[in-house]
């Protein structure tokens, strides 16, 4: 029997509209005649969704019952029984009531394909078992009902039901996905916008590498090697070398400039095993490129740029990245070009990045121009030039030699005497002289093999070979010594050019400047050490105490080198680095002066802030309170009853007020020094929401009260959260439009609580959402009844002292909702359970 096939709807969160999707598919294939049951749909109470069942055959669900509940289930009995040619399947990581076939519904979908019926079935990526990992990091809660990889991956297709997160959120704050009573808790938790935008680029990035997987079989059926870019993968090459790092690096930054681009490292070993590689060094580099998010992978081969490209050809690369070569001028010379250029030949259409390293040749080191023009290397090339060539031009003459060749047989030994002078300068040309004046005796003057100079002009020839040699070695050595110079001068400008940039960056331009100090002059580390022992920045090996060069920075630190000596024009060039390093410190100095006279201005603002207020605000309840009593005392007993209570209530109202201010300021000062007492235990929630309204006095007009009845103790001190409800509630009933009440609602969701205070007035923009909690701001507000401007801010210390967060959100449809969060209280233990710390 041939086996059923999977179709699967993907979503990135409930809502997307995956259920809809499926059971339009149901009937259109039930217009175009195929036989389509329902196995198991979820509404959940959606009223279109559930309009599209109508007119589809229904396999009545089973009840089970489980420890005393009765439960409805699919019933995979009646739909095997059926035998369907489609069935349709909802929520595919559902979990089954215990005494049923199988203990999770993908189980029953594997037992209906293996019947021969074809599925349609819905599942969210967050259910999807390699993702519960970064689900649970993105969202915050763990997810208990997962579908293995393989399952979803074997369905032929898998579509992806997709819907923007903001358009998920307006259906969510219009009743379409969840009932009313649960719309505030979704929106504030799973549904903020940050976790949808996450989970929908996790499920596109899924399925693209299911569409990868597929691509990848598509090319190797049909024997496809060009490259297909259809997206950026990155393959870095290792050596083993410490350039490594700074080519994984590189190579991620390409990945990051596409989305959904892939990082790949790879390293070529020999067959023989033989090719010097640091293990140490490609075990810290295969961490990193793992920490990068990419992979590693090892190859085989002798032929380095073939391995490369065939590798970077299997796994459909678009970039290629390799190092500069780290062999010098002459190994380059004599092997050929290296493997970045043949691998840039052979390439390709995939494109190749060349990057240069610290390992290729320091980038600001100086070059050294005491011990000679010419480096050692150089005149042992052209002592080796000179014992190579003149045995072989000796041989190539004497093989053609003839009575009238003198005069070649001459130039040829003046051109080598020539060529070894352009190789290796002064004394290499001056050995290479003398052997072919020699040599020219022996062999081609007579009389042959002996060395006799019978002629006085033989003994001339020789004198002129000499003088040739040292004529164009000394033009050598003087272009060698340009050229140095030169380069010099270019490193020397390079490096007063990075040391002045790093000094204009300011952040970070200590280490930076030390790190070129290292560089430029070839040390093995470098340290910049204040005077009390502080180490202020440090490069390369650590500096030993017993062998360094010390140079003083200013009066505040010291400067450290390791590795070496310096000239006199190195220690110029060192001054300049010093004298920067001490404009660097300066300007620290300068920067920690402006910081600490920003704080001071900050802190006299809030001080005149208070100031201005208190002025104003205590100063009205005092005046009322002062003149109350002085017309009690003045008047005395000519006032009546009635005159006399009305002013003992404003002097009792104005001092209440006068209290309720200094109580705030106090507040605040304890908030701010750290000294707020609080006193946890478990709440009713509940209890405290109705204390607040009755606080108020608000009526049923005023407030709307959604409270979750099912909602357990949440941690707090009872009177600071009660003053924390009264001040938030307070605020959003000043600002309500007229005839529109306050909506208080509670929930729970993954260990926490939330009291979420809704208005629908005029709102606060988001980019001032923090500005609400700073003392003494009103936001505009002109109305100085309100007070100092303290509530928010005191709510906010509050709630933060309970172990809690206060944050403002944008209400959907407009105004603002302030949503306090706190822990929940853990449930007591029942008799004979065990308690784990």
């Amino acid at each position: 029997m041939k086996r059923g096939k999977l179709r699967v709807l993907l979503g990135a969160a409930p809502g997307v509209g995956k259920t809809y999707e499926m059971l339009e598919e149901g009937r259109r294939l039930q217009d175009a005649g195929v036989d389509v049951v329902i196995a198991v749909v979820e509404t959940h109470g959606r009223a279109a969704t559930a309009a599209l069942t109508v007119g589809l055959p229904l396999i009545p669900r089973r009840r089970i019952e489980h420890r005393g509940v009765a439960l409805d289930e699919m019933d995979l009995e009646a739909v095997l029984a059926r035998a369907p040619r489609v069935a349709l399947v909802d929520e595919l990581a559902h979990t089954n009531v215990g005494g049923s076939r199988n203990d999770k519904r993908w189980q029953d979908v594997e037992e209906l394909r293996d019947a021969g019926i074809d599925v349609i079935t819905t599942v969210n990526v967050q259910h999807i078992e390699s993702l519960g990992d970064v689900v649970e990091q993105i969202t915050g809660i763990a997810q208990r009902e997962t579908v293995p990889d393989a399952v979803v991956r074997s369905a032929d297709p898998i579509e992806l039901v997709d819907l923007a997160p903001p358009s998920l959120r307006d259906r969510l704050a219009a009743g379409l996905v969840y009932p009313a009573e649960r719309i505030d808790a979704a929106l504030s938790n799973y549904f903020r916008l940050g976790n949808l935008t996450a989970l929908r680029e996790l499920a596109l990035l899924w399925l693209a590498d299911e569409v990868d997987s597929a691509l990848k079989d598509y090319r190797a059926e049909h024997g496809i090697r060009g490259t297909w870019q259809a997206r950026e993968r990155v393959v870095v090459a290792l050596t083993g070398g410490p350039e490594g790092e700074t080519l994984l690096r590189r190579g991620a930054r390409i990945v990051d400039r596409s989305a959904g681009g892939e990082l790949l490292a790879v390293h070529v070993s020999g067959q023989d095993g033989l090719r010097t590689a640091d293990p140490a060094a490609l075990a810290d580099q295969r961490a990193l490129v793992e920490s990068l998010g990419g992979t590693y992978h090892q190859v085989v081969g002798d032929d380095i740029p073939a391995a490369l490209v065939e590798f970077a050809r299997s796994v459909n690369a678009s970039q290629l990245v390799v190092g500069v070569s780290r062999r010098g001028r002459l190994a380059a010379a004599l092997t050929g070009p290296g493997i970045g250029a043949t691998v840039i030949r052979e390439s390709g259409d995939i494109d190749v990045h060349v990057v240069t390293h610290a390992a290729a040749g320091g980038r600001f080191a100086l070059p050294r121009i005491a011990g000679g023009a010419l480096s050692v290397r150089r005149r042992v090339l052209g002592f080796v030039v000179a014992l190579t060539g003149g045995p072989l031009l000796t041989w190539l003459l004497v093989a053609l030699r003839s009575p009238e060749s003198i005069t070649s047989d001459v130039l040829a030994y003046q051109l080598l005497v020539v060529v070894v002078a352009l190789v290796g300068g002064l004394w290499p040309a001056v050995f290479a002289a003398v052997m072919s004046g020699v040599t020219l005796d022996f062999f081609f003057v007579a009389p042959l093999f002996t060395v006799t100079i019978s002629d006085p002009l033989h003994a001339w020839a020789l004198v002129l070979y000499v003088v040739i040699a040292l004529l164009v070695s000394v033009i050598v050595d003087q272009a060698a010594k340009g050229t140095r110079a030169a380069r010099r001068a270019t490193a020397e400008a390079e490096l007063l050019a990075a040391v002045a940039g790093s000094v204009l960056r300011g952040d970070g331009s200590i280490p930076a400047l030390v790190s070129r100090a290292r560089e430029a002059f070839g040390m093995s580390g470098a340290r910049l050490v204040a005077t009390d022992g502080a180490v202020l920045a440090a490069d390369g090996e650590p500096v030993r105490d017993d062998r360094h060069l010390r140079v003083p920075v200013s009066d505040r630190a010291v400067l450290e080198l390791h590795g070496g000596e310096l000239g006199g024009s190195e220690r110029r060039l060192l001054d300049v680095v010093v004298a920067q390093l001490a404009a660097s410190l300066e300007q620290v100095d300068l920067q920690q002066s402006a910081r600490t006279a920003t704080v001071l201005a900050e802190t006299d603002r809030v001080r005149s802030a208070l100031l201005s207020a208190a002025s104003h605000d205590l100063r009205r309840p005092l005046a009322a309170a002062v003149a109350a009593l002085g017309g009690l005392r003045a008047a005395g007993p000519a006032l009546s009853e009635a005159d006399r209570a009305e002013l003992l209530d404003t002097a009792g109202e104005s001092l209440d007020a006068l209290t309720t201010l200094v109580t705030d300021l106090l507040d605040v000062s304890r908030i701010e020094a750290g000294a707020l007492a609080v006193a946890l235990r478990p709440v009713d929630a509940a209890d405290v929401v109705l204390a607040a309204v009755d606080e108020l006095a608000l009526g049923p007009g005023d407030v709307e009260l959604a409270l979750d009845e099912d909602l357990p103790p949440i941690v707090a001190d009872p009177v600071l959260l009660q003053r924390v409800v009264v001040n938030v509630l307070a605020n959003a009933h000043r600002h309500a439009p007229a005839g529109s009440a306050v909506r208080i609602a509670t929930s729970a969701l993954g260990g926490r609580a939330q009291i979420r205070v809704i208005d629908h007035g005029p709102g606060i923009p988001v980019e001032r959402h923090a500005d609400v909690f700073a003392p003494f701001q009103r936001l505009g507000d002109a109305d100085n009844t309100t007070g100092l401007g303290l509530g928010l801010a005191l709510s906010k210390g509050f709630t933060e002292g309970m172990q809690g967060t206060l944050t403002p959100e944008q209400t959907p449809g407009g105004g603002l909702t302030m949503v306090v969060e706190l822990p929940v209280a853990a449930p007591p233990a029942r008799r004979g359970e065990r308690i784990d710390a």
